[in-house]
């Protein structure tokens, strides 16, 4: 090794020493480590240049291919809320009343809708371990190949419900695994400076196939027979034949393959992304800093599941938040709409909801690429705080019409078509302000915030949060909306409320900074509303003060409204 690239590897030692969690048994290897070498050249470390916004094209399609794993979780979104409502599937799977009518009763209705979201919960954090064992790519194709099992089992069901929810059950595991294994890989490859706008395309995925869900329902629901149903699940089939096939050209994660030491892999990745010659100095640079935090990894041996508890290294803070953000960003009542949109304008007086289920997806889809925007103009932080309070609002007007207006005369007499439209309209800002913000950041926020020793178990037990709280609002808004109709948004405005002060308290930016510097920021102890002021270690002066970044003795409001 040359004496330049051994300073590189040494200051890139240094930086990764500082940033990945320890145990206390070898906490002073690591210590004695940090203290061998001075910080005297680091502002010398070289990074891979930024170019053009052409010259990413292909790592950006490459990374599309790998998000397309949304787009397979939206398209369930978007057909199951038309099943539920197509004459043929209520009477294959559905009850018969008195008079011969068949029904979905509340809870059929409220265990196959929601009985996937405990597959994905199940999923996520076992099958994501197959991320760690055979890498990133080989994971990703073991999960597809459970979901397409789900769906044959789904597609061949003929009158018995119960299998329909045993293949719902199967295909969620799929989905599950995907929803960690997609954002994880797509952070890894990526350069940096566009790893929030590439991991926000798994959320635009989502919602396309949301979006075409809507469309497939509408276009299917003038049949009388099985088509209705059959067709949207046998697309199934083609996503994911089509992410299989999109798969293998992209890049392995040039951590995993550090760890299982693919050096020579490692850097043709890492090349690939970032559009610069795998013989280039910074590619180097870049293997010797991710090479160093790998062997500080190893230093700490196996993550048991028992560490992801432990306070020392802030991964349990950080696997709190990211179980939070997961959290909320159900409980902002985004699936009360998706799940259940046709059923719920229905009651809001329109003859065909199905339309409308179109119109909230057309909505849904094109916000989305306002919020890929926004995620890395304005941070992830300050779209959070903007998306919770716009949609507090929106929450409020579309509750108190609905429980003020819309029926003037009654609930047992006509609606009133203006209060009707006002809450369509107010849906649709709402919406807007949750795909620009809510929808797609949590996934951001989560596949950026963690090492790579605790990574997997961390955001599948994060994303596991979400399918949680996906079941239970899915299962129980039948129920609810029975019990309290139109009231259930007041609910859904106190979790909204709650967010915008958690995200405030509790959440730091990480725009801009590489994994390796997200890690050394939470274990410096950054204070979250001064977190958008933090600078890297590589970046400091003289002048630079890490005490005041984690202490302030302002009070509250004025901590809240101070833009420093």
């Amino acid at each position: 090794m040359s004496e330049a690239a051994e300073a590189n590897h040494l200051q890139a030692t240094e930086s990764a020493s500082n940033s990945f969690a320890s145990t206390t048994s070898n906490k002073a290897d690591r210590d004695d480590l940090k203290d061998e070498y001075n910080d005297e050249n680091v502002d010398n470390q070289i990074e891979i240049p930024k170019k053009p916004g052409s010259a990413y094209v292909t790592v950006s399609i490459m990374c599309i291919m790998i998000a397309f794993g949304g787009f397979v979780f939206g398209w369930d979104t978007g057909t199951i809320s038309g099943f539920v409502a197509q004459t043929d599937f209520i009477r294959r799977l559905g009850q018969r009343r008195a008079d011969g009518t068949h029904y979905l009763s509340k809870v059929r209705t409220g265990l196959v809708v929601s009985i996937f979201n405990i597959g994905c919960a199940i999923g996520g954090i076992i099958l994501s371990k197959a991320g760690d064992m055979y890498g990133r790519k080989k994971g990703l194709l073991i999960v597809l190949v459970i979901y397409i099992a789900g769906i044959v089992i789904q597609i061949a069901t003929i009158n018995k419900w119960y299998q329909y929810f045993i293949g719902r059950i199967i295909s969620g595991l799929g989905v599950g695994g995907i929803s960690v294994l997609s954002p994880m890989l797509i952070s890894e490859v990526s350069p940096k400076h566009l790893r929030g706008t590439l991991v926000s395309c798994f959320q635009l995925m989502i919602t396309l196939g949301i979006f075409l869900g809507y469309c497939t329902n509408y276009g299917t629901k003038k049949y009388s027979n099985s088509t209705q149903w059959r067709v949207p699940l046998g697309l199934c089939f083609a996503w994911a034949l089509f992410m299989i096939g999109g798969m293998t050209f992209v890049p392995e994660s040039p951590r995993y393959l550090l760890e299982k030491n693919l050096v020579e892999e490692a850097k043709h990745s890492i090349s690939i992304s970032n559009k610069v010659s795998v013989d280039d100095p910074a590619v180097q640079a870049e293997i010797d800093t991710l090479m160093a935090g790998v062997e500080a990894e190893r230093l700490a041996g196996t993550a048991s599941w028992g560490e992801l508890f432990s306070t020392k290294n802030k991964i349990f803070q950080r696997l709190l938040m990211g179980c939070m953000l997961q959290s909320l960003q159900q409980l902002t009542g985004d699936n009360y709409f998706f799940y259940y949109g046709t059923i719920v304008f229905k009651a809001v007086g329109l003859e065909d909801s199905f339309q409308t289920s179109i119109v909230i997806g057309v909505v849904n889809f094109a916000s989305t690429f306002v919020g890929i925007y926004l995620v890395e103009r304005f941070g992830r932080r300050r779209c959070l705080l903007w998306g919770a309070g716009t949609m507090t609002a929106c929450m409020v007007i579309y509750a108190s019409v609905g429980v003020t207006r819309l029926y003037p005369h009654g609930r047992k007499q006509p609606s009133s078509k203006g209060a009707g439209n006002c809450m369509i309209c107010f849906t649709c800002f709402y919406i807007f302000c949750f795909a620009t913000t809510w929808a797609p950041i949590p996934f951001v926020v989560n596949s950026e915030t963690f090492p790579l020793r605790v990574k997997s178990k961390c955001m599948a037990i994060a994303q596991g949060c979400n399918w949680l709280w996906g079941f239970l609002i899915s299962f129980f808004t039948p129920f609810i909306t029975g019990a309290i109709n139109f009231y259930y948004g007041y609910v859904f405005m106190g979790c909204l409320c709650f967010s915008f002060f958690y995200v405030f308290f509790f959440v730091p930016e990480t725009k801009g900074l590489s994994l390796e510097e997200v890690n050394t920021m939470w274990e410096e102890g950054t204070l979250p509303w001064k977190s958008p002021n933090w600078v890297p270690p590589s970046q400091r002066n003289a002048d630079y003060d890490i005490d005041a970044m984690n202490h302030d003795d302002k009070p509250m409001y004025k901590r809240m409204f101070s833009r420093k």
